[in-house]
């Protein structure tokens, strides 16, 4: 059972091709495969498959759950595809958000066209209360839903707030949390609490919500560069709502899983 271990900006993920796996993913066995200790280890899983013929990626969060989409993710299988010859420099790859546009670009980068953010109650801010005490969010859809809140010091709050705000009743279906910091007209400091997950180093869909609410809600300029703990993304928000993103992908080793691990994996 063949996987490889891909990393963007920090967010590593293990890709796998389904029709290499003679077990089915589950949420159990995706659980145990990420674990750090006793699996593989890795923030998720991103399951390849081509039963309608155009490439399509599965999220699966460490916990077990999924994610519509993965925007360090989506760039990871761009350059797995290219690298086992399933497409040629670029083209549409299927998400549980939606088909989005990929091109490989130099210096082991991609660019994806994510499609359009959505401010799913209209574009403004909401309040929600909190143990540190009410603040200010406003609700972002980019395939995945996230929940953008200013913050002076990002870093100090990511993983008191971020937690309570993921699971808080007003997200019937959990959220990523995103602290941004704008630092100059088209520059944001970010950092992510994300649904499943915790804290990473990095989210490809978080930034793109997170320049989306900037430019939108506090008069950034398109394109946003966004500073995470991994590194650098650019995110362009057209007038629109139509959402870019460039950003590196690398690889980091491929791999078999032991029969050990197999043995563990079948008992799930």
């Amino acid at each position: 059972m063949k996987f490889e271990k891909w990393q963007g900006l920090g967010n590593n993920y293990l890709i796998v091709r389904r029709d290499d796996w003679e077990l089915p993913l589950t949420p159990t066995r995706a659980e145990l495969i990420c674990d750090r200790n006793f699996g593989v280890g890795g923030d998720g899983i991103l399951e390849v498959d081509f039963e309608t013929g155009t490439p399509r990626m599965t999220v699966w969060n460490p916990d077990g759950s999924h994610a519509e989409n993965c925007g360090n993710g989506i760039r990871m299988v761009t350059r797995h595809l290219i690298l086992h010859g399933d497409i040629d420099g670029g083209g549409t790859v299927l998400t549980g958000g939606g088909p989005v546009t990929v091109t490989e670009l130099a210096d082991q980068r991609v660019q994806v066209g994510m499609g359009q953010a959505v401010f799913p109650d209209g574009e403004g801010r909401e309040t929600l209360a909190t143990t540190g005490g009410d603040v200010e969010f406003a609700f972002v859809t980019t395939g995945n839903p996230h929940a953008i809140i200013e913050h002076a010091d990002p870093e100090s709050v990511v993983q008191t707030l971020g937690p309570e705000i993921e699971v808080a009743p007003r997200f019937p279906n959990r959220t990523n949390v995103e602290f941004i910091r704008a630092d100059g007209p088209s520059e944001l400091t970010m950092r992510v609490w994300e649904r499943g997950v915790g804290e990473t180093m990095a989210c490809g869909t978080g930034a793109c919500a997170s320049a989306v609410a900037a430019v939108r809600l506090s008069g950034l300029v398109s394109p946003v560069t966004v500073h995470l703990a991994g590194g650098d993304l650019e995110i362009a928000v057209a007038d629109d709502l139509d959402v870019t993103m460039t950003g590196p992908a690398e690889l980091i080793y491929a791999g078999e899983l032991s029969p050990a691990l197999r043995e563990q994996l079948e008992t799930r």
